[in-house]
């Protein structure tokens, strides 16, 4: 593509981005100063239109963007949008304040991505089933209960408030903390043998009703996996969008965020090993959204990935910056999960 095709393409991808209306010559012209007339910009787009750049949506209306001319201007065209001060403290001050829960933490990340971009965000939780035990620690809360907490080297926490007997001392819970951190920790569930878990039962023997118990939420601390579960942002960003206010179209879109499993299978199934990937319409492979672009990238823990965020909008999304939020944004979250293992705030 010459120069003056690229110009001309990038006017029409950057008009109809902001107006959601069919771009005609004369608009070109006028508001872009490409130094030609309305009729070379004109033969341009007829030459576009024929590359398969380019569309005209209905019979005497202009031009607008067509998949392959979204994928050629994010390739090719596209500038680097950095995010502004604001948005930058903005994310720092939110994630400095919810610090402490991953819950809360992947809740905020939802939240900041669907403001920033104004579009539908997504994002999968850590993967806590392939975490390891980093501590376990029983405390003695007074004569008939006790709280066992298990930390996980992901930094997710599972805790459990369980009835314990009157005989049972919180010397006791501190002798058997000290033998499951001995025989668990650094531990995944896959890499537990029958055979360490029989050592503990007999070396607390006396304590069978108790450990029971504990062992309970162990299982369930390394097992537990948040399987088809995603959590959405901004729903109704979405449904607020020009090409989304047919009936029909707003009963699909709400039937796919309804779909846990397929949003998953979408999101960490576009995503590529490491950096920003963006799907466009078909690429999407998602016949009900081929209407939409993904825009999705993975978060990692301590160089291991460990789940993905991404943003829904429309193939008129505004690319550059969606892009840099994602990517600031990933950036970001996988710093203070690894601050949160490592125990301490920012």
């Amino acid at each position: 593509m010459d120069d003056r095709k690229q110009k001309v393409l990038l006017a029409i991808v950057h008009d109809y981005i902001k107006t959601a209306e069919p771009v005609g010559s004369r608009t070109i012209a006028r508001k872009y100063q490409l130094g030609v007339s309305p009729a070379t910009i004109r033969n341009e787009m007829s030459d576009l239109e024929e590359q398969g750049f380019i569309e005209q949506p209905y019979t005497s209306a202009g031009r607008i963007p067509s998949e392959r001319g979204y994928r050629y201007y994010v390739d090719f065209l596209m500038r680097k949008q950095e995010l502004s001060k604001e948005e930058e403290e903005l994310i720092r001050r939110e994630y400095e304040v919810k610090v402490r829960d991953v819950g809360q933490v992947i809740q905020k990340t939802g939240q900041l991505l669907s403001q920033l971009t104004h579009y539908t965000a997504m994002v999968l939780p850590p993967r806590i089933g392939i975490s390891n035990i980093k501590h376990i620690q029983i405390v003695y809360m007074h004569q008939s209960q006790a709280m066992v907490i298990a930390v996980m080297d992901n930094g997710t926490v599972q805790h459990r408030l369980i009835e314990i007997p009157e005989s049972i001392t919180a010397l006791d819970m501190e002798t058997i903390s000290k033998v499951l951190n001995a025989k668990l920790q650094g531990q995944a569930m896959k890499s537990i043998k029958l055979t360490l878990i029989k050592d503990i039962y007999y070396e607390l023997a006396r304590h069978r009703n108790l450990l029971d118990l504990v062992m309970e939420l162990v299982q369930e601390s390394l097992t537990l996996e948040f399987e088809d579960k995603i959590y959405l942002g901004g729903v109704f960003n979405m449904l607020n969008q020009p090409e989304f206010r047919n009936v029909e179209k707003i009963k699909t879109m709400l039937s796919i965020m309804e779909q846990e499993k397929l949003l998953c299978d979408l999101l960490e199934g576009g995503a590529g090993d490491e950096g920003v990937t963006v799907r466009i319409g078909g690429e999407i492979d998602q016949l009900d959204i081929k209407e939409c672009s993904m825009i999705t990238a993975p978060y990692s823990i301590r160089g291991r990935k460990m789940g993905f965020i991404g943003v829904l909008g429309p193939t008129r999304m505004e690319y550059a910056k969606v892009i840099s939020v994602v990517d600031y944004m990933t950036k970001h979250l996988s710093q203070t999960l690894e601050q949160m293992i490592r125990g301490r705030k920012k």
